[in-house]
């Protein structure tokens, strides 16, 4: 997770320089875009998630591979003030995992240990958004909010469970969500990339059947967390 934010901030520090935010004033690309209170638009992006594990006695970590996935989804703006937004951003978020469980004598094969999950969630954050005053053609920002992701790939009433090679969770899920991103006045449209992280809040583990289970009965707790970077048209 620190080398994937590493990343990403690197990128956003180059677009903030190519901005060139500090140099001398320049001529405003759309100098009224921000006065009505209401605006619209779009975005797309990618992911990485994986997951963080609570457990009931301690034992050997559940490594989580991580896979890129991709966001799209619709930007609603409210301004509250002329440094405080209201956001609201329903999105589809793909998001693909892999867990690879310590041996275990009760695993027959070596696939007894993986367990492939993908997450198609209906990702809906509500932000509060800060900015800056706006210097030359960008405006830097952080966000701050709380989100709901509807899993449609969570399994959470499929009778099967791990035994017959189901990992189920649960579908309706809970997060934190910050970040911060740059606004871009280009000379048609604003253009924002933005790194926000999603923080899961709720257990989304559904436990198999056997209470003896090797993936799920020592698990106390799952909860998933996420790094997204967006790129949104206004």
């Amino acid at each position: 997770m620190k080398a994937t934010f590493s990343i990403l901030f690197l990128f956003l520090f180059g677009c903030t320089l190519q901005a060139q935010w500090l140099t001398r004033p320049r001529v405003e690309n759309l100098p009224n875009f921000d006065s009505p209170p209401l605006s619209w638009g779009y975005y797309f992006g990618v992911n990485t998630f994986d997951f963080n594990f609570d457990y009931i006695a301690q034992q050997e970590d559940v490594q989580t591979t991580r896979s890129l996935g991709f966001n799209v989804g619709i930007v609603g703006d409210l301004r509250i003030s002329k440094y405080v937004n209201l956001r609201l951003e329903p999105g589809l978020v793909y998001a693909q995992r892999t867990l690879v469980y310590p041996d275990n004598p009760l695993f027959e094969n070596e696939n007894d240990a993986i367990r492939d999950i993908a997450s198609t969630y209906i990702y809906v954050p509500l932000l509060v958004r800060l900015s800056t005053k706006r210097l030359n053609n960008m405006k830097p920002f952080v966000t701050f909010g709380v989100a709901t992701a509807l899993n449609l790939s969570s399994n959470e009433s499929n009778p099967d469970d791990n035994f017959s090679g189901t990992f189920r969770t649960t579908d309706n899920n809970y997060f934190l969500d910050v970040g911060f991103g740059v606004d871009l006045y280009l000379f048609w449209f604003k253009f924002t990339p933005s790194i926000r992280g999603g923080f899961g809040t709720n257990d989304e583990i559904v436990q198999d059947d056997r209470p003896n289970s090797p993936w799920t009965g020592n698990i106390d707790r799952l909860r998933s967390r996420g790094v997204f970077l967006n790129f949104t048209f206004q």
